[in-house]
């Protein structure tokens, strides 16, 4: 069973989140909006379907990132999630919140070996592109 398939975001933290969206807009040319940014590319194995990563930043104590001592969380694209969490759940690592599903994908967070927060989503990119260009309007 495939597992990763991807980076679908990475979100980290800081002391001013508009600041900082300014900041790398300003010096390298990221277009924010209230949810950062997002990268589009094309999947490989089928360059006719668009691919997102996000984007984002949090302030330090947001808990969405994890813990206050973390400072990160990337985002895995994954196939079949709830397979997967089965999957993680008998070799023992640690799930620690149920699958939630919107338009655009499930999700899931997990515990790495040390304790971080780490994001799975299995997306629906057709409705995560129509999501990302109605924001953009």
């Amino acid at each position: 069973m495939k597992k990763v398939t991807g980076i679908g975001g990475i979100f980290f933290k800081c002391d001013d989140p508009d600041k900082m969206k300014q900041w790398y807009q300003k010096h390298l040319g990221l277009q924010t909006d209230a949810y950062g940014t997002n990268f589009e590319w094309r999947q490989a194995d089928n360059p006719d379907m668009k691919g997102f990563t996000q984007w984002s930043v949090n302030t330090k104590t947001s808990k969405y990132a994890g813990s206050v001592d973390q400072q990160f969380m990337i985002n895995y694209r994954v196939e079949n999630l709830e397979k997967l969490v089965e999957q993680l759940r008998s070799e023992g690592v640690e799930i620690i919140d149920e699958v939630e599903s919107f338009d655009y994908g499930k999700f899931v967070h997990i515990l790495d070996a040390e304790g971080n927060r780490v994001e799975l989503w299995e997306p629906n990119d057709e409705e995560y592109d129509a999501l990302v260009e109605g924001r953009t309007k």
